[in-house]
């Protein structure tokens, strides 16, 4: 069976592993943003750009909220020292044997 812990670790890498996305989180990098606003600056579609979300919002990289009819979206703070740590442990050598 598959460790839970290297699941959540995908998804914060499938997170980053799509130009889309990297380009939805470098909107995101200005502050919170309305799913309306993201469908506008990325030029796509509501369903792509909730494919994309879901991935995003399954990574712990970005927080949503609802507001009304609209989705919310913002980086989450707790997320993103996640991914930085764990890309700095996934890529530093064992060094004891």
């Amino acid at each position: 069976m598959l460790d839970t812990s290297y699941e959540r670790n995908a998804k914060v890498f499938k997170a980053f592993c799509d130009e889309k996305r990297l380009a939805i989180l470098d909107l995101l990098r200005d502050g919170e943003k309305c799913a309306c606003v993201l469908t506008e600056e990325m030029n796509i579609g509501q369903s792509s750009l909730s494919y994309h979300m879901k991935i995003l919002c399954e990574s712990g990289i970005v927080d949503s909220r609802q507001e009304g009819k609209w989705t919310h979206y913002s980086i989450s703070k707790n997320g993103s020292i996640y991914a930085e740590k764990l890309l700095k442990e996934i890529t530093t050598p064992n060094t004891e044997k």
